[in-house]
C-alpha cells in the first residue's frame, strides 16, 4: 500500500542519482546542474526504469531529463495563460463561468520538462497551507454558478489519502459542486499510487473524473494497465490529454500508437494540446499544420473513439485546432470533404 510513498522518498533529485540511471557525459551533466538550480527536478524509479539509458532522444527521457534549452532560450512567456490574472483568490483559476481549477499540490512524482506551471514550481515538495486551502472552499461555496472543480496543481494525488479526502468531501457538501474531477498525471509516472484504498475513498464522491497525460506508447505498461483497471472497477472514467512535443509524439505512427493503445487499457483520449509558448520550452514546439496534419491523419485510419480533439489553450479558454471538413453550402446542398479526400453534397433545404 505504501509502494508509491518508498518510491518518492527514493525518487531522483541529484545528477549523482540520474548517472546511475542514464549515461551522461560530464558536458550534460554540467548542464543538467545549471538547469537544476533554477527549475524543479524530479523523477520517480518507476519513470526512471522506462528511459533508454544510452539514447538522448529517447521520448521519455525527452520528457524528464532537464536540457539546457530549458534556461537558453530567449522566446516565451512564463505564465503564457496569463493565469495569475484570472486567480481571484490563491489556489484558484477561474476562467470559465461554470467551472474553476484548484490548485491543491505544488509538488509531482516527475516534473515533466514542458510543464505549463513551471513558474509555480522552484523545488520539490512545496505545500499549500490549509488556510489557503479553506479560503478556496469559501470561495467556491459563495459563487453558485461554480458546478465543476478540476482538482489540480502540481499533481492532487501527491497528497495522503485524507487530506485528499477532506478536500474532495468538503466540495461534495456544496450543493451546487456538480462535477469533481481530479487532473493527475501520476497513473503514468508512478501507477503504484493507485491504491485500493484511494479508489474506495474517490468511489464515496462520484461523480468524479480522472483527466491524466500520457504522451507515448512507452509509457503504457503493464503497471499502468493495472492501475487504471481499479479505477475503472471503482466507476471512475479517465481521459487522456497528451501535449504534442517535437521529438517525442509529433509523427502520425506515434500518435497513432498511441491513442489506439489508450483505448485498449480504456482511457479515452480526449485532447491534444499544442505545446504553449512558455519560455524555456520552445525546443517542443511544432508547427500548428503539423498537428492539423497528424489528426487529418487519424481521422477515417482509425476508430472515431481513438480521435482526440486538438486544441490549443489560450488565457480565454481551448480553441479547437482540428481539420475542417466542411465546405459550406451549394444551392439546397451542403458540401463537405471526407476523411479521403473524396467530395460529398448532402441534401440540405433552407428554412
Amino acid at each position: 500500500m505504501n509502494e508509491w510513498k518508498e518510491q518518492l522518498k527514493n525518487g531522483i533529485h541529484t545528477i549523482e542519482q540520474l548517472s546511475k540511471i542514464i549515461n551522461l557525459s560530464d558536458e550534460e551533466k554540467e548542464d543538467i546542474q545549471k538547469v537544476i538550480s533554477e527549475n524543479a527536478f524530479f523523477i520517480s524509479p518507476y519513470y526512471a526504469s522506462l528511459m533508454d539509458k544510452d539514447n538522448k532522444n529517447c521520448p521519455i527521457r525527452l520528457q524528464a531529463v532537464p536540457s539546457i534549452k530549458e534556461i537558453s532560450g530567449t522566446y516565451g512567456e512564463k505564465d503564457p495563460l496569463m493565469e495569475t490574472n484570472c486567480s481571484p483568490i490563491p489556489l484558484l483559476i477561474h476562467v470559465y463561468p461554470d467551472r474553476v481549477a484548484f490548485l491543491v499540490s505544488n509538488s509531482c512524482a516527475m516534473y515533466c520538462r514542458h510543464c505549463l506551471r513551471k513558474y509555480t514550481v522552484k523545488t520539490h515538495c512545496q505545500n499549500y497551507s490549509n488556510e489557503e486551502i479553506c479560503q478556496a472552499i469559501q470561495y467556491i461555496t459563495e459563487h453558485p454558478s461554480i458546478r465543476d472543480v478540476l482538482l489540480t496543481g502540481g499533481d492532487p494525488l501527491m497528497m495522503d489519502d485524507d487530506k485528499l479526502e477532506w478536500i474532495i468531501s468538503s466540495l461534495r457538501n456544496i450543493p451546487h459542486v456538480e462535477i469533481i474531477r481530479i487532473g493527475t498525471r501520476m497513473i503514468c509516472t508512478l501507477p503504484a499510487r493507485i491504491t485500493d484504498n484511494l479508489c474506495q475513498i474517490l468511489k464515496k464522491y462520484h461523480p468524479i473524473w480522472i483527466n491524466t497525460q500520457f504522451n507515448h506508447p512507452k509509457e503504457l505498461t503493464p503497471e499502468v494497465s493495472f492501475a487504471v483497471n481499479r479505477l475503472l472497477e471503482a466507476g471512475i472514467p479517465i481521459g487522456n490529454q497528451s501535449v504534442l512535443l517535437k521529438g517525442v509524439n509529433d509523427s502520425i505512427e506515434t500518435m497513432k500508437q498511441l491513442v489506439q493503445k489508450l483505448v485498449y487499457f480504456r482511457i479515452r483520449p480526449y485532447y491534444i494540446y499544442q505545446a504553449q509558448t512558455l519560455y524555456g520550452t520552445t525546443h517542443f514546439i511544432t508547427p500548428i499544420e503539423h498537428g492539423i496534419d497528424i489528426i487529418n491523419n487519424l481521422r477515417g485510419y482509425t476508430s472515431g473513439i481513438c480521435e482526440p480533439k486538438y486544441v490549443l489553450d489560450t488565457p480565454y479558454g481551448k480553441v479547437p485546432l482540428n481539420p475542417t471538413y466542411s465546405l459550406g453550402r451549394l444551392g439546397q446542398y451542403y458540401v463537405m470533404r471526407t476523411y479521403d479526400d473524396r467530395i460529398w453534397k448532402e441534401y440540405n433545404p433552407l428554412y
